[in-house]
């Protein structure tokens, strides 16, 4: 591991002749590429330059201790060697941890689209839950949302709702979220007090450049229709929304949240190259077979991942047998502990898949 951990180090000191490099100041994207490498890499050198150390004090303590003849100073060395043998394997662990290898994706910023599904009137007010859970948590860690489609319930809430949401590692965080999110409740249409067993869907999708994902004009139907919702008077009088149907997958998407058919626009191909490159992702995941399975960041939209049981204020989730309650998690502030439980059992599950 001292090879490894002295060459982590030596390329982290070049990193930093490199930031303060003025040819490298000037070219903001390089800077700021370079400055995001820094970052991530700033903790490991620090546990690499501990654990090399400890290392060090060893062997000198050791080589002192051989040639000592004062009691004294022999008890002084062994209590050294001790307590920098004791540290060893805690920062071994750390520094392991932190060389898995992370997911090229977790920089990318996502777009979320909430859906709901069976049960009707109330999936409509669950998945309409699930936003403001998700904006809430979105708060909490001070990221951004803009809303770019919805489709509201009658009911209250929403039959669908798509969002997207900036900030550092976004992905990374978020990824925990894809899947089957099922509720049991009593309604509040419900007047004998029934449980109801209701569902929505979540998908998280890494936010695709252009250069990620190439997209033929010729290979799109753009349609254009009057929006029904928010938007002032231009509301019913203007063709604002825009539809665009990518035809050869037959993805579509829609918009009509923003106030010109401009920014509609872009952000109908905003979700078009977020859908063809989750298209793209699967297909890589499914060739990777055994691997992917290992792995807990990449749900199936199609799984069921977590239960929200009202009756019993306690929310399961399925993947990992984690539980917290309902109130906490639905209603409050604890979808933090649940996805970083799961961070902890992907990373422990991609630590063992090294082994």
């Amino acid at each position: 591991m001292r090879d490894k951990l002295e060459k982590i180090i030596i390329a982290f000191e070049e990193l930093e002749k490199k930031l303060s490099d003025p040819s490298i100041a000037s070219d903001i994207k390089e800077f700021t590429r370079l400055n995001k490498e820094y970052a991530h890499q700033t903790d490991l050198v620090k546990a690499a330059r501990e654990y090399l150390g400890a290392l060090d004090d060893i062997e000198a303590a050791k080589e002192m201790l051989r040639e000592a003849t004062d009691a004294d100073e022999k008890e002084m060395l062994q209590m050294e060697i001790s307590e920098n043998e004791a540290k060893l394997p805690q920062l071994e662990e750390d520094i392991k941890i932190m060389l898995i290898p992370g997911d090229p994706m977790d920089e990318k910023d996502t777009i979320v689209e909430i859906r709901s599904a069976a049960g009707g009137d109330e999936a409509a007010i669950f998945a309409g839950d699930l936003f403001k859970m998700y904006q809430r948590f979105i708060e909490s860690k001070k990221w951004k949302m803009e809303v770019l489609d919805s489709s509201p319930s009658d009911a209250g809430g929403f039959k669908s709702i798509e969002f997207k949401v900036t900030g550092d590692r976004v992905y990374s965080v978020m990824k925990y979220e894809s899947g089957v999110h099922r509720v049991q409740r009593v309604p509040k249409t419900e007047s004998q007090g029934r449980i109801q067993t209701s569902t929505a869907t979540v998908a998280v999708l890494p936010e695709a450049d252009e250069i990620d994902v190439q997209i033929n004009q010729s290979d799109l139907r753009i349609d254009t229709y009057c929006a029904s919702g928010p938007g002032g008077q231009c509301v019913n009088t203007t063709y604002s929304a825009v539809r665009i149907t990518h035809l050869p997958t037959n993805t579509v998407v829609q918009s009509q949240e923003q106030r010109s058919q401009i920014q509609n626009r872009e952000v109908c191909m905003q979700m078009l190259r977020a859908r063809l490159y989750e298209m793209e992702l699967e297909k890589q995941q499914a060739e990777l077979g055994a691997e992917r399975s290992a792995q807990i960041g990449h749900g199936n939209r199609s799984e069921k991942i977590r239960t929200y049981n009202q009756p019993q204020d306690r929310v399961t989730d399925h993947r990992i047998g984690f539980n917290s309650t309902y109130n906490g998690v639905l209603l409050g502030d604890q979808l933090s502990s649940v996805i970083e439980a799961l961070a902890a059992a992907d990373r422990a599950a991609k630590l063992a898949a090294q082994v």
